[in-house]
């Protein structure tokens, strides 16, 4: 019975050896690891900069339209491929927000200096499923209660969430982001336009 029982222990002590030899190899990895790429220091020096630019660059429905017709003049629909795909500005090019990276923007758009037109969700109003408005109310919060009680909802004590109504317009950091990959000659439409404005075309998808 002994022989086995050695066995046994020697088997045991090798795996613990194994398993600390494999945590000290994790842990020296996981040491080795440069901090990410994320600095809100640097967006907020961005913002800075952008602020009053931005200001200077909104424009109306009348002044979006004109532009479009301009040469070097593009319009950048910066939704999901999937909202862009069903319904858009006509003549309009995606790339979504979250695809932003230097190599795919000057793929898309090479010169900076093309005038980019930019809307969004809470320009156009009349569709809620695809222009759905990216904005928080408490009264839609309390709509919401009534559909869900079992979900958690914002601490009414929290600063931000005092006021009414916050936009979280996706052509903020649509603006700011272009502006910060080297694009200067960016304009934003700045009307909540009824998607049956007859001087807007939309394309769609029909299928």
């Amino acid at each position: 019975m002994k022989y086995p029982l050695i066995l046994f222990m020697l088997i045991s002590c090798f795996n613990i050896s194994n398993s600390q030899e494999i945590n000290i190899s994790n842990s020296q990895e996981i040491s080795d690891y440069n901090r990410a790429l994320v600095n809100f220091s640097d967006y907020e020096e961005l913002l800075k900069e952008v602020k009053d630019i931005r200001q200077d660059r909104l424009i109306n429905l009348s002044e979006f339209l004109a532009f479009q017709e301009q040469e070097n003049t593009i319009i950048l629909d910066t939704r999901s491929s999937h909202n862009y795909k069903a319904i858009h500005i006509k003549g309009a090019i995606n790339l979504s927000f979250t695809e932003f990276t230097t190599i795919k923007l000057r793929q898309l758009i090479p010169d900076t200096n093309t005038r980019i037109l930019i809307y969004c969700n809470n320009n156009i109003k009349g569709d809620p499923i695809y222009f759905g408005s990216k904005t928080y109310s408490t009264e839609d919060e309390e709509k919401r209660k009534k559909y869900n009680k079992n979900a958690t909802f914002v601490d009414k004590s929290h600063t931000v969430h005092n006021s009414k109504f916050i936009s979280l317009a996706l052509n903020i950091p649509t603006y700011i982001n272009l502006y910060g990959y080297g694009y200067r000659n960016i304009y934003e439409l700045n009307e909540l336009v009824d998607i049956k404005d007859s001087r807007i075309k939309f394309e769609k998808n029909t299928k």
